[in-house]
């Protein structure tokens, strides 16, 4: 359980937005930290925040949009995605006095699937994703992977001694970025993310949909939970759940917007390359998928064969989540995808610059190969290797390699063992506007 607080890195990058755009929107999954960050900028700026999950303040708001953003600048409003009204009102007082830094708005539902009120302010907005905590930011480390990779990529690679235990790295992953699940002691996460599920898709589903099957979808979450890590099946998790494949993909894009899940899509040179693949998925938290699958250190640790099958997938998706956290805080990304050899032994999380592709790749080795060595190569950094058998009591000792974060690194052989560093990374895709015609 942690207990010191934690400095986090979009703080910086959000004020720098706010001298360039009018609005800035924060969002992301629920219980992430938006409202901490937001209540730091208030108290930064000395300004108020109107909390709208107070239903009282909700009514209020409800009933004279235009009274709410008007105020000292930044107007802070916090969770504004149940009241869309507030854009329109927002876009009122743009048309008569354009400034930077007006309003800053916190939102657990991608901006872009809201149901009405988001064209108002095309052009005017600029959107920055809150994540979960990434590992540096937990251990208090300033993490560089893509300032090394671009600047000197063989850094990633040193032979020296890890840091990080393979049962560290499972703890880790189980316990995810979570800022309640991580202060959490172990026996409370599970309930942490018992109710979080719950209330994630009962609070916040209305706000962008008419939903007529809303008790499927915690089943269609879990039958999702199953494919982290893996190229997604829609058609699969649409029967394994019991519902028309269209209402699956309906309701996929539902739980994306609300940035429980997150789809990697296929790299290609050209779109029609990119859409011609279909995306990976990842749950946006390993923590609640390890939850959501039924993984925990303990079952690890003993060699449950059901938790070591499962466990790969699983750390791929930490590993992607952390690059993705660091690629957020990045203004040079401007894509990411994945990609992946026609043999499937490679897979490769691409991210696409201003100038040329970065990408950081995993290799799914066979069962019997032996340990795979990391290998640096413009434009391509390999930053773990999965194998894809389970792991056996004769599972190879990890070996050194270069962390991501400084503070951790690891490789070893064997289904869902860690084989790379805990790296930290950034956020893929936006919402889709077609959650509201469910």
């Amino acid at each position: 359980m942690l207990t010191r607080p934690i400095d986090r890195r979009i703080l910086s990058i959000v004020e720098d937005r706010l001298r360039e755009a009018p609005v800035v929107v924060l969002q992301g999954a629920r219980s992430v930290g938006k409202s901490t960050v937001l209540a730091e900028l208030a108290r930064r700026h000395d300004v108020e925040i109107t909390d709208l999950d107070d239903v009282a303040v909700r009514a209020r708001v409800q009933a004279s949009p235009s009274d709410a953003v008007r105020g000292p600048s930044p107007v802070c409003i916090d969770e504004y995605q149940h009241v869309p009204e507030l854009l329109q009102a927002i876009k009122a007082e743009l048309n008569q006095r354009h400034d930077n830094g007006r309003w800053l708005l916190t939102g657990s539902a991608s901006f872009w699937a809201m149901p009405r009120g988001t064209q108002a302010l095309t052009g005017r907005v600029q959107l920055l994703e809150v994540m979960q905590f990434s590992q540096g930011e937990l251990d208090g480390i300033h993490e560089d992977f893509f300032d090394l990779a671009l600047a000197d990529p063989a850094a990633l690679v040193a032979a020296r001694r890890p840091v990080t235990e393979r049962e560290e790295y499972e703890r880790r992953v189980c316990r995810g970025g979570m800022p309640l699940a991580v202060h959490a002691a172990d026996r409370q996460r599970a309930n942490f993310y018992r109710s979080y599920l719950g209330a994630s898709l009962a609070r916040d589903v209305l706000d962008l949909s008419r939903v007529r099957q809303i008790n499927v979808l915690p089943r269609l979450m879990e039958r999702l939970t199953a494919q982290t890590g893996q190229v997604l099946n829609v058609v699969k998790a649409a029967t394994a759940t019991g519902i028309e494949p269209r209402s699956a993909d309906n309701y996929t894009r539902l739980l994306e917007a609300l940035f429980l899940i997150r789809r990697l899509p296929a790299w290609g040179r050209t779109l029609r390359s990119r859409t011609a693949h279909s995306p990976k998925l990842h749950v946006v938290d390993s923590g609640l998928a390890a939850y959501l699958l039924g993984i925990t250190p303990e079952k690890l640790a003993r060699r449950n064969p059901a938790a070591l099958a499962e466990f790969g997938h699983l750390f791929e998706t930490f590993v992607v989540g952390e690059l993705l956290k660091q690629a957020s805080w990045r203004d040079d990304v401007r894509e990411l995808g994945h990609w992946r050899t026609h043999d499937a032994k490679r897979s490769i999380l691409s991210l696409r610059r201003s100038t040329a592709p970065l990408s950081a790749s995993r290799s799914r080795q066979a069962a019997k190969s032996t340990p795979s060595r990391s290998a640096v190569s413009s434009p391509c950094v390999t930053v773990s290797a999965i194998n894809s058998a389970p792991a056996t009591s004769s599972t190879p000792a990890a070996r050194p390699t270069r962390s991501t974060t400084g503070s951790m690194s690891a490789r070893s052989t064997g289904s869902g063992r860690p084989t790379a560093p805990g790296s930290s990374g950034a956020r893929s895709g936006a919402g889709q506007r077609k959650c509201n015609e469910m």
